[in-house]
């Protein structure tokens, strides 16, 4: 294993990146925050609560999106999905999606998907917390970004979370 991101570094990181989306979002009235399921919601959920320390007056929709169902690479096997928790339209919304780590593109690409059940955004921005450059299979670049890594195909990146491990940090497995 080797470090990516200690625990400090992965708090300090989600402040910045809070502070980016909200310095992009200064005309707006609102922000739109869709973490995808599983992962990406335990990066979400310390996004909006990170955005809602620094700008407690700006509304924030937030959202958490299930796209098991709209994957193209899962076919062979029984899924249980995760809950989608969207109670709010994304018309003609910025919307920012949110996942922990981007990899070949898949997952955001069936996120786009399943968004268009919530309505058709005005546009949406991807925040990613690694972005595990040199391996797409899709054109999908994300707008906010953690950390950038080069990696092989055959390493893995994990990110753990206080609630699943002692101590927040992300690794090379």
């Amino acid at each position: 294993m080797r470090n990516i991101l200690s625990g400090k570094q992965l708090a300090l990181t989600v402040q910045r990146l809070a502070q980016h989306i909200l310095e992009d979002q200064l005309t707006s009235s609102e922000i739109v925050l869709i973490g995808i399921q599983p992962r990406g919601v335990l990066f979400s959920d310390r996004l909006y609560q990170a955005i809602q320390a620094i700008e407690p007056s700006k509304q924030v929709n937030y959202g958490k999106l299930d796209i098991t169902f709209y994957r193209d690479d899962i076919r062979k096997e029984l899924h249980v999905a995760n809950a989608t928790d969207v109670n709010f339209s994304i018309e003609n919304k910025q919307v920012v999606l949110v996942d922990d780590v981007l990899y070949t593109g898949r997952t955001i690409r069936s996120a786009f998907d399943a968004l268009l059940a919530f309505g058709r955004p005005a546009g949406v921005k991807l925040c990613v917390l690694i972005d595990r450059r040199f391996s797409r299979e899709f054109p999908i670049q994300p707008d906010y970004v953690g950390k950038s890594i080069d990696s092989l195909f055959s390493q893995k990146v994990k990110v753990f979370w206080e609630e699943n491990s002692l101590e927040g940090r992300v690794e090379f497995l």
